[in-house]
């Protein structure tokens, strides 16, 4: 049975749709990628900040004491703000990439069951092909002994001397 074109049809869409899981996934981990970066810069802005409170601190330097407590405090709304986003957004990506994983899944077992068609076509066309070789061999082998005990025939119908017969073996030849 050879592979239908729907079934040729739904392992195109199954790779349309693992190819789209996948720019989906690949976008949603650079969104998290992002936010994680910025949640870097934001914890090097708060121990900036730290660093600057400590040194006026020494210092004796008010407006850079204020400066450090300003940085420090909007790292810190700036890491409450990003933390529940980064955890929303690690959720998101093991989501889609479940999708993407199953979509895999189906793409290939339709692949898998077009190769084990096209593979069982094979097996058949081999085994068409080599009943059509054992009966033309046969057929031949056939007609070769038929044409070798026709030959004998002529050739006994031919004149031969001694009977073809045995029971004509006392009679005389009437040719």
């Amino acid at each position: 049975m050879a592979v239908s074109r729907a079934m040729r049809r739904l392992l195109r869409i199954r790779d349309l749709e693992e190819e789209q899981s996948r720019l989906t996934l690949e976008s949603a981990l650079g969104e998290l990628r992002n936010l994680e970066s910025v949640l870097g810069a934001v914890q090097l802005l708060d121990r900036r900040g730290r660093r600057l409170f400590k040194t006026s601190v020494r210092s004796g330097e008010l407006p850079d004491r204020l400066a450090g407590l300003a940085e420090v405090s909007t790292a810190k709304r700036h890491a409450a703000v990003l933390t529940p986003r980064i955890a929303k957004a690690e959720l998101d990506v093991a989501a889609l990439r479940e999708l993407f994983l199953s979509k895999r899944v189906e793409r290939r077992q339709a692949e898998m069951l077009i190769r084990e068609t096209e593979a069982e076509d094979a097996i058949e066309d081999g085994r068409r092909s080599q009943q059509a070789m054992d009966d033309w061999y046969g057929s031949r082998l056939y007609r070769q002994e038929a044409d070798s005990a026709h030959a004998r025939r002529n050739v006994s119908d031919a004149g031969e001397p001694g009977p073809r017969n045995p029971e004509d073996e006392g009679k005389p030849n009437k040719t």
